[in-house]
C-alpha cells in the first residue's frame, strides 16, 4: 500500500519515521513519500519537503513567510494527487495539517488519518468539527486526551506514547559511561546541565540566551547546549557571542542521559526530559510577557503548558513562562533543584506517575497494526 505522510517539526519527523518502520514491518510492500526529515529519510520513501523549510510559528513569522507556506501547501496537495496514497497520515503540525485534511477528504477522497492530536484540549476547541468532517480516524499519545474526545463524543485511539518507545529504544543500545560521554565530547567532567533551547530558530533565539545566562551563574556546572535536529552550529552562534559553551547535535538522549539537571523549554523535550528522570526546569519566551499569562489563565482550558504537569495532572516542574521567564525566577527554581535534595527527588517521583500513566512501549508497533489492519 502507499502511504504519504506529512510532519512539520523535529518531534514528528522521530514519531513518524518510527511508525514508517513499523508499517514495514507489518506490510512488506509500503511506499512512503513525505513532508518530513531526515529520520523519515533514513526510514525509507521519497522526500517532498523538509520540515525546516516550514516550521513557521507565531503570528508574525507566519505572516512574513506566508507566500512560502502557501507555496508549500500547493505543493503538498499536489504531490498528494499525483502519488494517490491509500491513506494520508498527518503527524501533529495543525496550522498546516488541518488543511490538507480538508483538500484530501473533500476533493481527493482519500482516507484521512491523524497521528498526535492537535492540542485542542488546550485551546480551539472549536477544530473538534474540522476533526469530525474531515479526520477519519485519530491516535493519541496521551492518556488525557481519550477521556477529552470522548465527552466531545468523537472516538480516538490511544495505543501509548511514541516518546516512550524513543527513549526505551536508545536505552537498549546506548551504554557509554559519564567518563566515556564526556571524554568523546570533550568537556571538562564537571557535572552536566543541559540546555535544550528549542527545535525552532526563533525559539533559539529567545529563549537560549537568558537559558545561558542562568548556566554560567552556576561555574561548578557544565552548561552543554543540545542541537536541534535540522539545525546548523551558525543557527546558535548570534547566542554564543563570547561565550566557548559545547553545541551536541544528534545526541540529545545521550546528553539527558548523562545531565545532572536541565533548562528546558515547553514541548515534547519536557516529557523526553521526565522519561531520562533528569530534573528540570521548563522555560519559554512568550512576547506579550503579562498578556500572555493572563490570557492563559482565562483563556486556556488547562493549567499547564508542559506535558509532565499535564499527564500527572498536578504541578511536577515549575513553568516559567511569559512574565514568569526572568533571569531571576530560572535561576531561583535551578538553586533549589540543585540545593534541596527533598525538592529534587520529589521531582523525581512525579517524573515516575508519569511514566507509570503512559505504559509500556510499544505505541509505533500498535499504531502501524491498526493502520495496515483497517486499510
Amino acid at each position: 500500500m502507499k502511504y504519504f505522510l506529512i510532519a512539520g517539526e523535529a518531534s514528528g519527523d522521530l514519531h513518524a519515521s518510527n511508525l514508517m518502520v513499523a508499517i514495514k514491518e507489518q506490510d512488506a510492500s509500503a511506499e512512503f513519500r513525505f513532508l518530513g526529515g531526515d529520520l523519515m529519510q533514513q526510514a525509507g520513501g521519497t522526500l517532498v519537503k523538509h520540515y525546516r523549510e516550514m516550521a513557521y510559528m507565531g503570528v508574525v513569522p507566519v505572516l512574513m513567510h506566508l507566500r512560502t507556506i502557501l507555496r508549500n501547501m500547493k505543493l503538498c496537495k499536489d504531490a498528494i494527487r499525483i502519488f494517490q496514497p491509500d491513506v494520508v497520515i498527518l503527524v501533529d503540525y495543525p496550522g498546516f495539517n488541518l488543511k490538507i485534511a480538508k483538500y484530501v477528504k473533500s476533493v481527493l477522497s482519500i482516507p484521512v488519518y491523524y497521528y498526535i492530536s492537535p492540542k485542542i484540549w488546550a485551546w480551539k476547541k472549536y477544530r473538534i468539527r474540522s476533526l469530525r468532517r474531515y479526520v477519519d480516524r485519530m491516535f493519541c499519545i496521551f492518556p488525557f486526551e481519550k477521556d477529552f474526545y470522548q465527552q466531545l463524543n468523537y472516538p480516538v485511539d490511544y495505543v501509548g506514547n511514541p516518546t516512550v518507545d524513543a527513549v526505551a529504544s536508545f536505552r537498549e543500545r546506548y551504554d557509554d559511561t559519564f567518563e566515556l560521554f564526556t571524554e568523546r565530547n570533550h568537556l571538562s567532567g564537571k557535572p552536566v546541565l543541559a540546555l535544550l533551547g528549542g527545535s525552532r530558530k526563533q525559539e533559539i533565539r529567545k529563549n537560549l540566551p537568558l537559558m545561558i545566562d542562568v548556566a554560567l551563574s552556576f561555574p561548578e556546572y557544565q552548561p552543554v547546549i543540545a542541537g536541534a535536529p535540522g539545525l546548523e552550529p551558525d543557527d546558535y552562534a548570534p547566542c554564543l557571542t563570547g561565550r566557548d559553551i559545547p553545541i551536541l547535535f544528534g545526541q540529545t538522549y545521550a546528553l539527558l542521559r548523562h545531565s545532572h539537571t536541565a533548562l528546558v523549554t515547553s514541548g515534547t523535550a519536557t516529557l523526553e526530559t521526565a522519561l531520562f528522570r533528569t530534573p528540570q526546569v521548563v522555560c519559554y519566551y512568550f512576547w506579550g510577557k503579562q498578556l500572555v499569562n493572563f490570557i492563559f489563565r482565562h483563556f486556556f482550558r488547562t493549567p499547564y503548558i508542559s506535558l509532565v504537569n499535564l499527564i500527572a495532572g498536578r504541578e511536577v516542574v515549575q513553568e516559567l513562562f511569559g512574565a514568569k521567564f526572568t533571569f531571576t525566577a530560572v535561576q531561583s527554581e535551578l538553586k533549589r533543584i540543585l540545593d534541596e535534595p527533598a525538592y529534587r527527588d520529589g521531582m523525581l517521583a512525579g517524573y515516575d506517575e508519569v511514566i507509570d500513566a503512559l505504559g509500556q512501549p510499544g505505541a509505533s508497533r500498535r499504531i502501524a497494526a491498526l493502520i495496515v489492519e483497517s486499510l
